[in-house]
């Protein structure tokens, strides 16, 4: 199978991210639970993920690297630890349902939306500066869409916030792993990261960089300070009750290393080399509208399209079953479809890793080239 669907999951994985999870399944315990090898061990493991991630990413001290299941879950402690009954809350017109829901669920929350045309990255900075205004109580913003690969202005986004003396939280769940992101540099309160994308680390496993005080979602055991019944009031160990994903962590790790050694530049560079050609070779086909931006640097390796005659998901399948994967459907995100004018239709996306190939651009275009057609 040609896969391209990387914004869900990296399904290719530097192999020693199965090595070192299948190497802990075997020989690590829970950290913290003990002072035997097995639990020394993977103390050791996550500590050392904690180190690789805060030096990737630019995070004063390792304890400030959270682990969580995923995006969403960082991006619930983020927004439940800032966001009160009656806040109003600033987001961009192309946040994922993992921002909006929520939100929605805080009572009586007022969500201002920056939106702006698809690609126009000065047009959304404008109507960031005009709608941070003195009664919004936090911004969050994602870095990519994760159903265009627009790459919002966020360097500019969060300089607003840290003039106006408003928290900022970041969704980088399509650009953490491609692209530099630096915690010390945005002055964010929270970045929240999938371990499964762009990290290419195990399903289950999360990344949430904190600089700002914390309300946890879950209580429990933690391994320090046991007699008291409260949660400490530290990090990590306040946001990380009961026994981690070692196996994950194990994995996620090896994610990072690989990522440190290729750069996440060179991976931007080649996912966008690969979108550009995509986009390319689709835009050549009648009836095929494509999603591409016409300056490259607002766009990362994220593409997508509709067929003229076809429903998406009609184009999903057929290409599924031609062996190609990619996604279709509104992806999750239906606020960004309603910035772009998508809403009622969706698009068919498409997604790259380090590891696709131009030979899978040229084999998807072909696939839709054949595809059959309502006249």
């Amino acid at each position: 199978m040609i896969y391209l669907d990387a914004a869900a999951t990296t399904l290719q994985k530097p192999s020693a991210v199965a090595r070192a999870s299948g190497y802990a399944m075997g020989h690590m315990a829970s950290p913290g639970r003990g002072g035997h090898p097995p639990a020394m061990l993977a103390a050791d493991t996550v500590f050392a993920c904690r180190e690789r991630a805060a030096e990737l990413f630019h995070v004063r001290e390792p304890d400030d690297v959270v682990f969580t299941m995923n995006a969403t879950h960082g991006l619930n402690i983020a927004i439940k630890s800032i966001v009160k009954p009656g806040d109003t809350v600033l987001i961009s017109g192309y946040e994922h349902n993992a921002v909006t829901r929520p939100l929605a669920a805080i009572p009586n929350v007022r969500v201002k939306v920056a939106t702006s045309r698809l690609f126009d990255p000065q047009e959304i900075l404008r109507q960031f500066r005009e709608q941070l205004t003195s009664e919004v109580d936090c911004v969050i913003c994602n870095h990519v869409s994760n159903v265009f690969g627009y790459v919002l202005p966020v360097v500019e986004i969060a300089d607003l916030c840290a003039g106006r003396g408003v928290p900022f939280v970041l969704d980088a769940s399509q650009s953490a792993g491609s692209m530099p992101i630096y915690m010390d540099q945005l002055r964010a309160s929270f970045i929240a990261m999938p371990g499964h994308k762009g990290l290419y680390g195990p399903q289950g496993t999360g990344i949430l960089l904190c600089d700002h005080e914390v309300i946890p979602l879950l209580e429990g055991g933690t391994g320090s300070l046991s007699a008291r019944q409260e949660m400490p009031d530290f990090l990590p160990d306040r946001l990380e009750a009961g026994t981690q994903n070692v196996t994950g962590i194990a994995g996620l790790l090896e994610g990072l290393r690989f990522i440190q050694r290729k750069s996440p530049e060179v991976i931007l560079n080649h996912e966008r080399f690969l979108a550009a050609r995509c986009a390319d070779a689709l835009s050549a086909l009648p009836g095929v509208r494509v999603f591409a931006a016409p300056r490259l640097f607002c766009q990362a390796g994220v593409l997508s399209f509709q067929v003229d005659g076809m429903d998406c998901e009609d184009v999903g399948q057929a290409l599924g079953e031609q062996g190609i994967a990619v996604r279709s459907g509104l992806h999750c995100a239906p606020l960004a479809h309603r910035s772009a004018g998508t809403l009622d239709v969706g698009t068919v996306r498409v997604s790259f890793s380090a590891f696709n190939s131009s030979g899978d651009v040229d084999a998807l275009a072909g696939a839709v080239a054949r595809l059959p057609r309502r006249q």
